[in-house]
């Protein structure tokens, strides 16, 4: 029988699934309304069930099947920590999954699915297809980030590698939801820079409206400003740090082109060297990213340090 790939993409609307086969064809891809209101047991049936619509599609089954989760697995305890679909917090989410799905489960952050996908399947293979190091951006209603290296995730020792989002950048952001102040999230997410705008403005616009007038609204030339500036900080340090060999940019701000112009030109500015050699992509696979990237992960897509 033919080796087949099974993701599950969990989010907090929807769940979306996908069966591969060894070729990266997709088979079935499915999805159906997460309805996290009915609670954490209903959740994991919800995926229970679009399993097993895959498999009534594909007349196959799963030997394992990858879960892509906002939130990640606590290493020492097994519990999932940091989701905003809170009723999974503290929950024994994968060995609960594995008991409904009766295989293997292998799970990880949707910010490090994006990143694997983008490094196995998309744009990452058209630019540097033997990169060891990629990092992977989310930057839309919150700011995430994913690690990978030799083409798998590295979740690390307490399971928060590439948490970006949540490191710190500028105290103007103010208090985030984790309890500290001034993280990435609360200066470059989306909502963020709509609240600078109507601190600024005295009335509330949405992001795309506010970029597409910067040049007659003084406003939102000052809103542009900031995400450009903080951009370029934000990314200056984690090439500093790690040195990837590609970062990917997605979720909605991903869609700015201003970021791979000006903002560009910003991280070259900041970075702790002469030049900037670090491509900064778009991504390929747009909002499929996140169930191949749940493929990949039962393709061996987890270092085996971070198992």
């Amino acid at each position: 029988m033919a080796t087949t790939y099974w993701g599950v993409d969990l989010g907090g609307t929807k769940i979306e699934g996908i069966v591969l086969d060894d070729a990266g064809q997709v088979l079935s891809r499915q999805r159906i309304a997460t309805e996290q209101e009915y609670g954490y047991d209903h959740i994991l049936n919800r995926i229970r069930d679009l399993v097993e619509m895959l498999a009534a599609e594909t007349g196959l089954r799963p030997s394992r099947v990858g879960i892509g989760t906002p939130g990640a697995i606590d290493p020492p305890t097994g519990l999932l920590k940091n989701s905003n679909t809170v009723s999974l917090n503290g929950q024994p989410v994968r060995e609960a999954l594995e008991a409904r799905l009766g295989v293997p489960v292998i799970m990880a952050n949707d910010a490090n699915c994006f990143a694997l996908a983008e490094t196995r399947m998309g744009c990452v293979q058209e630019v540097k297809p033997n990169a060891r190091l990629v990092f992977g951006i989310i930057m839309g209603t919150g700011v995430g980030g994913g690690l990978v290296i030799d083409g798998k995730v590295w979740d690390g020792l307490q399971g928060i590698g590439g948490e970006w989002g949540h490191s710190f950048l500028d105290e103007s952001g103010g208090k985030c939801y984790c309890g500290l102040t001034g993280c990435v999230e609360t200066v470059i997410s989306g909502p963020a820079l709509e609240r600078y705008y109507a601190g600024l403005a005295g009335e509330k616009r949405r992001l795309t409206d506010i970029i597409a007038n910067r040049a007659t609204d003084p406003h939102a030339a000052a809103t542009v400003e900031r995400l450009l500036h903080f951009f370029g900080k934000g990314v200056a340090n984690l090439v500093n740090i790690l040195d990837p060999e590609a970062i990917v940019l997605g979720g909605g701000l991903g869609k700015i082109d201003l970021l791979y112009t000006e903002g560009v030109e910003r991280v070259r500015h900041f970075v702790f060297n002469p030049r900037l050699d670090t491509p900064i992509l778009r991504p390929k696979l747009g909002d499929s990213a996140g169930v191949f990237g749940a493929a990949m992960l039962a393709k061996g897509g987890v270092a085996d340090a971070a198992s």
